[in-house]
């Protein structure tokens, strides 16, 4: 699978309150069966191997606004600064070290079709915030269709060679099953994404505020110059 043709019906966050009926004919329009496979391929595909239901009863309640000053629902008191992971030399990095700063958490992978915008936009990002206080931080991973075989070594050339990445990459994690990362557990409990808390696929993007704290959540299909406003209000904020 050399890309991920994302439908805007399946990642697009309604950032307006919906109604139960408009939730009810959105569900009707959006989650067909058809149209998933559309978009997502074969349902032999990564997604659909990790139980994704497409039944609207796999979202409860109705589906609530995702302003970006929204606090974050967080399910324990923990923040960012409570986890320790491994870089991509496998040295232990407490993520601590990173208090007081806007964090952009990437999901990321070499052989995807999103790779090669996602890394260039990103190191444009980082290049024009980091002074700033922006830390983006990059952690692989090889579970949507494959597309980060790689060891180690091999991801780190592709990311700081090819794209000229600087900004911190880590340790291959899994993001969904029962070998979920705890970094990304207190991502998904903080930001429940539309579908559920699963990651979608490679290249979602958490926004985390000075506190630690996740205040956005952007489907893999936001780019990151898309996300360059909501960064520019956290670094802004005291």
């Amino acid at each position: 699978m050399a890309a991920m043709p994302l439908s805007a019906s399946l990642y697009g966050f309604s950032r307006t309150k919906m109604t139960p009926s408009s939730y009810s004919l959105r569900s009707s329009m959006a989650f067909s069966i058809p149209s998933i496979k559309t978009a997502l391929g074969s349902s032999k595909s990564a997604i659909f191997q990790h139980g994704i239901s497409l039944q609207p009863s796999s979202f409860p309640g109705v589906l609530q606004s995702r302003s970006f000053t929204v606090n974050a629902r967080a399910a324990t008191e923990k923040s960012i600064y409570d986890f320790t992971v491994k870089d991509i030399d496998q040295n232990d990095v407490s993520l601590s070290k990173f208090k007081g700063k806007v964090l952009l958490i990437v999901n990321v992978a070499s052989k995807c079709g999103l790779a090669t915008a996602n890394y260039l936009e990103l190191s444009d990002i980082y290049e024009k915030y980091k002074t700033q206080g922006l830390e983006i931080l990059a952690f692989p991973c090889n579970q949507f269709g494959g597309q980060e075989p790689g060891s180690n070594p091999e991801i780190k050339q592709f990311a700081c060679t090819r794209f000229k990445a600087e900004y911190p990459i880590f340790d291959k994690v899994d993001v969904n099953g029962p070998n979920t990362a705890p970094v990304y557990q207190f991502l998904k409990s903080s930001a429940g994404g539309f579908l559920g808390d699963l990651v979608k696929w490679n290249f979602e993007k958490f926004l985390v505020d000075k506190n630690g704290q996740v205040v956005e959540r952007y489907p893999p299909t936001t780019s990151p110059f898309q996300i360059e406003k909501d960064i520019q209000r956290l670094l802004a904020a005291s």
